[in-house]
């Protein structure tokens, strides 16, 4: 079965727009705010970059609603290709394996860092004016009990997230996935099946907004796999899935801040709405990728693929690494080199280390989740073999 290595190009660079906008929301708090008096540039460019469509490149929400569209196409694409039920049973048992081991390894090293005192979030946020953001996290004492709780449970069920904060994502992707598995167990072959993801669609909406983005990848899964007539008249006139890229491209830059923009380019829309232009925009995104030859050669590049194969831990690991490093170094150093030269270099460290960590935690931590997978797959196996030969 052939894979999309351009979806894998996306996830990586859904996972390095978090971590940008992590640092940024951390060291140029305006540019989330759009606040001057959390600026640290004279002119304040952290805030016309905010209202620009650069502010694409840090948008925290828009790349989370990115990943829940990419992984809600991807949950599926086996399924529609072979139209084999058991595959949707079997990835289904094994979500939670797959997801667990890496949070609860990078939970019980967040723990440790609390316990010594590592990190220097709440110190950092005083000069760089993020009391708002990066000061409100880790203010209370670890306990064994709470991590475990959070790692093994909460986060799935809750999203709890008191010690690593990116966990509030979970509940999607896992309750998420296995409405999408059970979707299409159920109506994946019958014709009227788009009605049901209609209802689907309104109910998140109504409920919560952001099961939408990965029932939308859903929905596109489908008809990409299935409707080839549609796949094909929309490819053959390339300029259509490049402006539906572009489209994409704008909604996603929408500021997360969501507030009135008058004379920037999103000065027409409704400021109350960023969540759904990031969603729309991400399956927007989505979409032109799937239709452009261009746009799949670009996301399959060495530098997307490698993004794409570390994407989790990456996405698990950026906050620890910035909220114990980052602010250390930063402490450090600001008072002798001043504010811009220390987090120029803070951020060049970051990176290297950010990368570094979430490289070895793909080849050292994330085989778990794979083994345990591999583990119940085959208990899987077997007790249909057994079933079958009753």
């Amino acid at each position: 079965m052939k894979k999309l290595d351009y979806i894998d190009g996306l996830k990586g660079l859904g996972a390095l727009m978090v971590y940008l906008c992590h640092f940024v929301y951390a060291f140029y708090y305006a540019a989330y705010s759009l606040n001057p008096v959390h600026a640290h540039t004279k002119r304040g460019l952290e805030l016309a970059i905010g209202k620009s469509p650069l502010n694409f490149f840090y948008n925290g929400n828009a790349a989370v609603c990115m990943f829940l569209v990419f992984s809600g196409f991807v949950l599926c694409l086996s399924y529609f290709r072979t139209r084999d039920k058991g595959r949707l049973k079997e990835a289904a048992l094994k979500r939670y394996f797959r997801l667990m081991p890496v949070i609860l390894y990078v939970n019980v090293i967040v723990f440790v860092f609390m316990s010594f005192g590592l990190y220097r979030n709440g110190e950092a946020a005083v000069l760089t004016g993020s009391e708002a953001w990066l000061g409100g996290f880790h203010r209370f004492p670890p306990e064994v009990t709470g991590m475990l709780y959070e790692s093994l449970l909460g986060c799935f069920l809750q999203g709890s997230n008191a010690y690593n904060g990116v966990l509030w994502t979970i509940p999607y992707l896992f309750s998420g996935a296995l409405v999408v598995y059970l979707a299409a167990y159920l109506v994946g072959e019958n014709p009227f099946r788009y009605v049901v993801y209609a209802v689907m669609l309104l109910v998140s909406l109504k409920t919560d907004v952001y099961f939408t983005g990965i029932f939308l990848g859903f929905v596109l899964c489908d008809c990409y796999s299935t409707q080839k007539w549609l796949v094909d008249l929309y490819e053959r006139i390339p300029a259509v899935p490049a402006l539906v890229f572009v489209l994409g491209f704008y909604l996603s830059s929408y500021p997360s801040f969501g507030r009135e923009l008058p004379g920037t380019l999103y000065g027409f829309l409704p400021p109350a709405y960023a969540v759904i232009y990031h969603i729309a925009g991400a399956f927007f995104l989505t979409a032109g990728v799937l239709g452009c030859k261009a746009l799949q050669r670009f996301f399959s590049g060495k530098m997307f693929r490698y993004l794409g194969k570390i994407s989790f831990s990456l996405y698990l690991l950026h906050f620890p690494v910035i909220a114990s490093f980052s602010c250390w170094f930063f402490l450090k150093f600001v008072g002798r080199l001043g504010y811009h030269m220390t987090v120029g270099l803070d951020f060049l460290l970051t990176t290297v280390l950010v990368l570094g960590v979430s490289s070895l935690s793909w080849k050292y931590l994330e085989p778990t989740g794979r083994r345990l997978e591999e583990f119940v797959s085959r208990a899987w196996k077997k007790k249909q073999e057994k079933g079958g030969s009753v």
